[in-house]
């Protein structure tokens, strides 16, 4: 449990009224505890998370309506780091050391993919800044995100797209980008959002949880992102868990629930698209948290025949639970039956 604050501060800091929260805490939607003098009291950061949860029973939008810091200019010309500067200096005293950190990378991150990489002509920037929580929105007019990696690496639609995203190094202009950017972001912050051409991506580093589901965005991209003020989640750290002792992007986690529609996985295609790029790393996390059935074919082609082809590479299976780990520590090689840990 975190620091607790009072339902005022909630209201204030989330954009809800005190009737909404009440109500929401109530049905036991948001969590709460009771003060000695019998006051209402809540941690900010389970809030946080369990609005991302809950967002269909509260109005459209009440959490990000007028924003503290905005700016809405044109692409062309733009460097992300002037903007950055210009957002530091009116904000300097409103986030913490590790928090600053955080936004500053996450914000000229997904600034720059903004400017390079949406086909569009003008970009908004806002942010919502408060004691126990900030929330941050960078959307512009192009083409859509997803629509773009789709077409650049020949998908079939996107979905397919959005889980080439999800993995890392995914790029459509490798000459001057990584591709890590988003990746990183969505890892850094406490709860991250894609949107884009009607559907939605979250991550949710406070549940340790990913979704999918619809989005009202149709033109363009949106990233939204939030994270405690006062986190104490170092950047570096984030950074560490990802890469080898050489500073090299070497480690993917890949969660399978998004590779597909419902949580059965059986078939070597669905594994085909799972492993599509992952020759990039020389670990994988391959996470069946939520997965209720994988079939033998799945699990063959991620843990054997595609292994025996990219020699060398390292898959972890983690978050496995009772039909799916049978299946997938039959399926490993005898001399890793032992080794796989749910993590």
């Amino acid at each position: 449990m975190g620091r607790l604050v009072r339902i005022g501060d909630i209201s204030r800091e989330f954009g809800l009224s005190l009737s909404q929260i009440r109500q929401l805490a109530d049905s036991g939607a948001l969590p709460a505890e009771r003060s000695p003098g019998g006051h209402r009291v809540f941690d900010p950061g389970a809030v946080r998370s369990a609005l991302a949860r809950t967002s269909m029973q509260i109005p459209a939008d009440a959490r990000w309506s007028t924003p503290t810091w905005i700016r809405e200019v044109a692409i062309p010309g733009l460097r992300e780091d002037a903007v950055w500067r210009e957002f530091a200096t009116d904000a300097q005293d409103q986030l913490g050391t590790e928090a600053r950190s955080i936004v500053s990378y996450a914000f000229t991150e997904m600034l720059n993919n903004a400017l390079d990489h949406s086909q569009g002509s003008r970009v908004s920037v806002s942010a919502w800044l408060g004691r126990v929580e900030s929330r941050f929105e960078i959307r512009d007019d192009g083409r859509g995100a997803l629509s773009h990696i789709r077409d650049v690496f020949g998908l079939d639609d996107l979905y397919d797209a959005l889980a080439e995203l999800t993995k890392g190094k995914t790029t459509t202009d490798p000459e001057r980008h990584t591709g890590e950017g988003i990746f990183f972001t969505s890892k850094a912050v406490d709860i991250f959002t894609l949107e884009s051409e009607g559907i939605a991506w979250t991550v949710d580093n406070v549940r340790q949880d990913q979704a999918v589901g619809l989005s009202d965005v149709a033109v363009g991209t949106r990233i939204r992102w939030e994270l405690d003020p006062s986190t104490t989640r170092a950047l570096i750290d984030v950074f560490k868990e990802y890469t080898d002792d050489d500073h090299v992007f070497s480690t993917t986690r890949t969660t399978v629930r998004l590779f597909g529609f419902g949580v059965r996985f059986v078939s070597r295609s669905e594994a085909k698209r799972l492993l599509r790029g992952l020759e990039q790393f020389s670990r994988v996390r391959v996470d069946f948290t939520g997965v209720e059935e994988v079939g033998q074919g799945f699990v063959d082609e991620v843990f054997r025949v595609w292994p025996a082809q990219n020699d060398g590479i390292v898959m972890e299976p983690v978050g496995m639970e009772g039909p799916v780990e049978f299946m997938v520590r039959r399926g490993l090689p005898p001399s890793r039956r032992s080794g796989a840990q749910e993590t």
